[in-house]
């Protein structure tokens, strides 16, 4: 299956969910794997399948603090075909690719990505099966991806910026995980001299950790050790920064957007999504079993200790503003993106 040309019907022969950590998209993509005719691709930009081996594979499932949903198979079971015996990183795969880029054209490594999924897209398709993959490094690529897999169906999942801070935050708060904390500060460090994610650091009052990543790994791990005592406001800042470049690259288009929030209430919403990938994608999944994360993120208040949480109408102000400015966006989705600004804000009030 070629996937950079248009497809002789309209449906679509690929699912990509652009996702961002702790935006529920773990949720939604179990949903699509456990159809009969789905191959989920977990994470396949993670840095993880540089060193994956066969052996690793079946250890590698939701633990009891991740907030997965259970899942039949571990997390890669689909990378198997594409690891050997004896060696160490699934096939076509590059170290590189677990950074998130957001120029406007694609860089060196991009030729290389595209093959890569492209491989594991054919030999999917060979079986008879629709490949899906569950993205949290794409969303800065997701003008790249559009245009290199025109018979994917891309979907955007969107969550509200204080609810999804709030998950990563109590992750770090309460089991000494800075993974959430620190990986806004590292991709937008790795990306500052980007022009666009330059202005969005300052539109956002970012301090960045004070070192020069001199290489990926060492960036890594100065920005985890800096979000292991990194003022809160600060984090939830470069959070915010890192989420509206998100959501700038959905509003420049995307086939399909879920809103979570609106998922967890509504189940003609469920329905309406059901019947977008349906008439897309050919695939049908149940999404009524969604939680209700906003009403989640209210209950946890008390626990988000350590930001002022009315300081942050501010910077919802500035990154809205910042999105309103650039050009090419949707208008539908830029309304979604205010409405999450205005959910945001009552959600982080209550936050001391």
């Amino acid at each position: 299956m070629t996937l950079s040309h248009e497809p002789s019907s309209g449906v679509k022969q690929a699912v990509f969910l652009h996702t961002g950590w702790r935006s529920a998209g773990t949720w939604i993509w179990s949903r699509l794997r456990e159809l009969d005719t789905v191959t989920g691709f977990y994470e396949p930009l993670s840095g993880v399948l540089a060193d994956l081996s066969l052996a690793d594979v079946s250890g590698l499932r939701p633990t009891l603090t991740s907030g997965h949903p259970p899942l039949d198979s571990p997390y890669f079971d689909e990378y198997r075909p594409f690891l050997q015996e004896r060696t160490r990183g699934v096939a076509g795969y590059r170290k590189q690719f677990n950074i998130d880029r957001f120029a406007s054209a694609p860089d060196g490594d991009f030729p290389a990505l595209r093959a890569y999924l492209q491989n594991l897209c054919e030999h999917t398709a060979a079986q008879g099966r629709v490949p899906v993959f569950k993205f949290c490094r794409s969303s800065g690529r997701l003008p790249w991806l559009r245009q290199a897999f025109v018979q994917a169906m891309h979907v955007g999942v969107l969550r509200n910026p204080a609810s999804q801070f709030a998950s990563g935050w109590l992750l770090s708060q309460q089991w000494s995980n800075p993974f959430f904390v620190a990986a806004p500060f590292r991709v937008l460090g790795m990306n500052q001299a980007d022009p666009l994610v330059r202005q969005v650091i300052e539109v956002c009052g970012v301090s960045l950790p004070p070192v020069a990543p001199a290489s990926d790994d060492a960036y890594a791990m100065a920005c985890e050790q800096y979000a292991r005592t990194a003022e809160g406001n600060n984090a939830y800042r470069a959070f915010i920064a890192l989420w509206i470049l998100g959501a700038l690259r959905m509003a420049e288009g995307v086939d399909l957007l879920i809103d979570i929030d609106r998922l967890g209430t509504s189940r003609d919403y469920a329905a309406q999504l059901r019947a977008g990938f349906e008439t897309q994608s050919g695939l049908s999944p149940d999404l009524s079993a969604a939680r209700d994360l906003v009403e989640e993120t209210r209950r946890s208040a008390a626990r988000m200790a350590g930001i002022d949480g009315r300081s942050m109408r501010a910077v919802h102000s500035a990154a809205f503003k910042f999105l309103k400015a650039q050009a090419g966006t949707d208008a539908a989705l830029v309304d979604v993106v205010r409405e999450k600004m205005v959910l945001a804000n009552e959600l982080t009030d209550a936050w001391r």
